[in-house]
């Protein structure tokens, strides 16, 4: 009996150890492939190859799709061109604008020293209409200001009058380089008048108004635009036409007239109109602008020359003071230096977009550091 139990165990553990072979073979087969599937070709690392990984800083997107926009932030200062310039997937247009007012007043009782009560009111606006596609762009600008006070015993004087519209259309020549050509349009709202001479001025009185003078400069070139704070247009073929349409300012030497009655006055030569913003510190910059004309057809050597500077000081989000100084000599006009100076605390509002972009192309930074 104790032979047949043996017998039996020992034909049992033989079946049970032929069974799991079978199924280890298949087990074991399952597993050379997946192996065989993931194993490195040793051969292949005698001809190795780098591959490039970019990498994103914190607080930063990839744009994968035709545009990021980010809204807005405390930064008010105006948009400049290049951050819509290289964004290389922007395919729409780009609004950024804004609005200031700035307001001075002062008030007098029983004041020993004496004094005039005054309040004044300058209101700007300046807005950028902006479209980028592939390598066209095309950029508007619209700048108006207007401003006045009023002092008890005198009459309200004008302080700040301009209208300033501006085109330029550019395709992409190179990295930074762009083949440019666009409009200006310079005028003002209402008549001006010289309250030194007629501290209480009537319309006749007036020494300007709407479209006298006029300006308007038309011209072909190029412009170098190679980051947000630094822009140089350049153009050799430009026109620089001055109208003077009021009939009792049509005067032979008013605003360059050669002769009296001539409303229309043209000239032909080059211009070229340099930007450049400084950042002091956090919320103070600097916003330089200088134009220059030569007239190629009379006298190239006058050179026209019109520079405007800006301070900017940011209290919050809305409060602001600017500094501003314009400086014009125009031999044309009159053989002095033009100097025109302002300063005023206001409120500043702006509406639209505004995107901060990384150095690396397709990388934008969504918040201002």
């Amino acid at each position: 009996m104790k032979k047949i139990l043996v017998l039996f165990v020992l034909m049992l553990g033989i079946s049970i150890n032929a069974q799991t072979t079978d199924y280890q073979r298949i087990i074991d087969s399952i597993g050379q492939k997946k192996w065989d599937s993931i194993s490195i070709n040793i051969d292949s690392l005698a001809n190795p190859r780098l591959v490039d990984v970019k990498s994103l800083k914190r607080d930063e997107v990839k744009i994968n799709n035709s545009i990021v926009i980010v809204p807005n932030t405390d930064d008010s200062s105006p948009l400049t061109p290049s951050s819509i310039l290289t964004l290389p997937t922007l395919k729409r247009w780009f609004i950024f604008g804004q609005n200031t007012l700035v307001f001075n007043q002062s008030s007098f009782a029983n004041w020993y020293a004496g004094g005039n009560n005054n309040i004044g009111v300058i209101g700007k606006v300046n807005y950028n209409i902006v479209y980028k596609k592939n390598k066209h762009y095309l950029d508007n600008n619209i700048q108006f200001g207007y401003g006045f006070v009023s002092s008890t015993g005198q009459s309200t004087r004008k302080t700040d009058d301009y209208i300033n519209i501006m085109t330029n259309y550019g395709y992409e020549l190179a990295q930074h380089y762009y083949l440019s050509t666009g409009f200006q349009f310079l005028s003002q709202f209402t008549p001006g008048f010289n309250y030194s001479s007629t501290p209480d001025p009537v319309y006749d009185n007036r020494i300007s108004k709407f479209m006298a003078p006029g300006y308007l400069n038309l011209g072909l070139g190029f412009s170098y635009n190679p980051n947000d704070n630094f822009q140089i247009i350049l153009r050799p073929l430009n026109g620089k036409f001055t109208f003077v349409l009021d009939k009792k300012l049509q005067t032979k030497g008013n605003y360059g007239l050669e002769r009296d009655g001539q409303s229309l006055r043209a000239e032909v030569g080059t211009m070229m109109n340099v930007l450049y913003k400084i950042k002091l510190f956090k919320d103070a910059t600097y916003v330089n602008q200088i134009n220059l004309f030569s007239n190629y057809l009379e006298h190239s050597e006058r050179v026209d020359i019109n520079y405007s500077g800006a301070l900017n000081l940011k209290f919050n989000k809305y409060i602001t003071t600017s500094i501003t100084i314009d400086v014009m000599y125009d031999h044309d006009q009159i053989q002095k230096l033009q100097r025109k100076q302002t300063l005023g605390v206001g409120v500043t509002y702006s509406l639209g977009y505004k995107v901060e972009r990384d150095s690396k192309p397709g990388v934008i930074n969504p918040f201002v550091k």
